[in-house]
C-alpha cells in the first residue's frame, strides 16, 4: 500500500513537472511519457486539482491538458540547468538598483534553501568567478512600470506627472505603445495627444494617475522602426555637443561600424556625411579616429578643437617614442 503511494505521488510529481514543460499535451503523449493509460492520466489530473492545480482540459478525440493560471503561484519543478540559471539571475538581480532586491534576495534564500549540495557548488562557482559593476542610477518602481505595462497591453490611454530632465514637472496624456530597455534604464514610446507626435519618456520619471479606462487603436509601427526611433531620441536628446562630419567611407561601411543610430547622408559612393554629437567633444574626436577612416569636420567647432588637441597629444606621445 506504502509503495503504491509513493509511485502514485512521484507520477504526480512528474506530471506537473511535464504540464510545466510546455503548454499543451494530449492525454495520448502525457501517458506515453508516464508509462500509463490515458485513464490513470485522468485519474491523476483529477488529483492534481483536488491540490489546487488549475489544469484545463479540451474535450474531444485530440483532447488534451494544459496547466492554467490560477489564483496562487503553485510550486515550480526545475530542472539541473533552469534551477542554477534561475539562482545565478536573481543574484544578479539583487545587486542592480532595480527597486526589487530585497524581493530577489528572499526569493533566491527560498531556492538555495532546497538546492542540492552540487546544484549549490555551481551557483558558488559563478559567483566566485564573477564582478559585478553596481549600478549608480535610481531604483525603478515595478508599481510603475507594471501600470505603464498594463496600459500597453489593455490599449489604454495613459495619464501621468512626469519629471523633466531638467527638473521641472507637467502632466502628460499619452497613448502608450511600446516599452524599450536600455542598459540600467526603461523607455515609453507613447503618442502624446497634447503634442500630436511621437514621445519618449523615461519611466522612473513618471509617476501614472489613476487609469481612466479610455482605449485608443493602436498605431502600426515595428518593432525595429520602435527601437531604433527610441535609441535615436534618447541619444540626441543627451547630445550637448553636435557636430557633422566628411566621411571618406561609403555610408554603408559607415553604418556598419557606428553602434547607435546616427543620421548618414549619402554623398557618392565612398563619401558620407554623418551628424552626431555627444556631451564630451574630446571623447567623441576620440571614438571617430576608431572608425580608421579619413575625416574632415563640415560643422562643430567644438569637435574641430577636440581634433586638434588629440593630434598634439598623440605627435607628443610618438615624439617622446622616437628619441629612446
Amino acid at each position: 500500500m506504502m509503495e503504491s503511494m509513493l509511485e502514485t505521488s512521484a507520477r504526480l510529481l512528474e506530471l506537473l513537472s511535464l504540464l510545466q514543460l510546455k503548454r499543451d499535451w494530449t492525454s495520448a503523449e502525457l501517458a506515453g511519457r508516464l508509462d500509463v493509460s490515458t485513464r490513470t492520466v485522468r485519474a491523476d489530473i483529477g488529483k492534481l486539482r483536488s491540490l489546487g492545480y488549475p489544469v484545463d482540459a479540451r474535450p474531444g478525440v485530440a483532447g488534451g491538458y494544459r496547466l492554467a493560471a490560477g489564483t496562487a503561484m503553485p510550486p515550480l519543478l526545475l530542472d539541473d540547468d533552469e534551477a542554477v540559471a534561475v539562482a545565478v539571475g536573481l543574484g544578479t538581480v539583487a545587486t542592480q538598483r532595480l527597486g526589487v532586491e530585497e524581493t530577489s534576495l528572499t526569493a533566491l534564500a527560498k531556492l538555495e534553501q532546497v538546492l542540492p549540495s552540487r546544484l549549490r557548488r555551481r551557483v558558488e562557482a559563478v559567483r566566485e568567478a564573477t564582478s559585478v559593476v553596481p549600478g549608480a542610477g535610481r531604483p525603478l518602481d515595478l508599481a510603475v512600470l507594471s501600470a505603464v505595462a498594463a496600459a500597453i497591453r489593455g490599449h489604454e490611454r495613459l495619464r501621468f506627472g512626469y519629471t523633466k530632465p531638467g527638473g521641472g514637472e507637467g502632466a502628460r496624456h499619452t497613448e502608450p505603445q511600446r516599452l524599450v530597455t536600455w542598459g540600467r534604464l526603461w523607455y515609453l514610446l507613447a503618442w502624446d495627444l497634447d503634442r500630436d507626435d511621437w514621445r519618449v519618456f523615461r519611466v522612473d520619471r513618471m509617476v501614472p494617475h489613476t487609469p481612466t479606462g479610455e482605449r485608443f487603436r493602436p498605431r502600426v509601427i515595428s518593432e525595429d522602426d520602435v527601437v531604433e526611433y527610441v535609441v535615436r531620441r534618447v541619444s540626441k536628446a543627451a547630445w550637448k555637443y553636435r557636430a557633422r562630419v566628411l566621411v571618406h567611407a561609403p555610408a554603408a561601411e559607415v553604418a556598419a561600424k557606428l553602434r547607435i543610430p546616427v543620421d548618414i547622408e549619402v554623398v557618392d559612393e565612398s563619401t558620407c556625411q554623418v551628424e552626431l554629437g555627444s556631451d564630451d567633444p574630446d571623447r567623441l574626436a576620440l571614438w571617430l579616429t576608431q572608425l580608421d577612416v579619413d575625416i574632415e569636420v563640415i560643422d562643430g567647432d567644438e569637435l574641430a578643437a577636440a581634433f586638434d588637441r588629440l593630434a598634439t597629444r598623440f605627435h607628443r606621445a610618438a615624439g617622446g617614442a622616437s628619441t629612446r
